[in-house]
């Protein structure tokens, strides 16, 4: 485990925190999350999209589906944190759907890529941000040709994608985590987790 130059912080608050748990495609982010969910008090807020809703999709539950005019209304107005483009498409995270759950004590959790969580740290200069990277991109071609799911040329791309990630992480998480061990680096992001909370601005 690496820790960023930049110290992360240990206010007490019975507001919640906000964190991002980023890292390449395969890394192994699903299943970090879905244990930082069942042991703690954390969930994630409902991100708002340009694209149409998928069959059993569900507004409000899966995303909050607007137009894009109302997206880049959103932008401009400050209620969207943090947003990309993918495929043609916007995605973003409501202040909406992030405040509720920070004032509740519950915990906020955004998966989301380098430049959606350099946007978060200038909304929230507060916010916990993580980085999970797989200890080589060699192991990491691995762990995507392995799922047998993933066309080669989709494969270079992501792997194009996470050098990149990688590469810029150290300057912009509080922590990268090196996944040699899925359940060590469970382990390790919790511990990161429970070493202190924090007070988030609700504004």
């Amino acid at each position: 485990m690496e820790q960023s130059s930049e110290a992360p912080y240990s206010n007490t608050s019975r507001n919640g925190r906000l964190t991002v748990i980023s890292g390449p495609s395969g890394v192994g982010k699903s299943t970090i999350v879905d244990a930082i969910i069942e042991t703690t008090p954390s969930e994630f807020s409902v991100s708002a999209t340009t694209r149409a809703p998928r069959t059993g999709e569900t507004e409000g539950v899966d995303y909050f589906f607007v137009d894009r005019e109302t997206f880049r209304a959103k932008i401009h107005s400050g209620e969207i944190l943090e947003w990309a483009e993918y495929g043609g498409n916007l995605y973003g995270t409501l202040r909406s759907s992030v405040q509720p759950i920070l004032a509740s004590g519950r915990n906020v959790l955004l998966d989301i890529e380098n430049e959606g969580a350099k946007q978060i740290k200038a909304h929230f200069p507060e916010a916990l941000l993580i980085f999970v990277a797989p200890p080589d991109i060699h192991t990491l071609r691995t762990r995507l040709t392995g799922r047998g799911d993933t066309p080669e040329d989709d494969i270079a791309l992501r792997l194009s994608a996470a050098q990149q990630q990688m590469t810029e992480a150290p300057d912009v998480y509080d922590y990268v985590v090196i996944n040699t061990d899925l359940d060590r680096t469970i382990s390790e992001v919790l511990d990161i987790l429970g070493s202190g909370s924090n007070e988030l601005p609700i504004h």
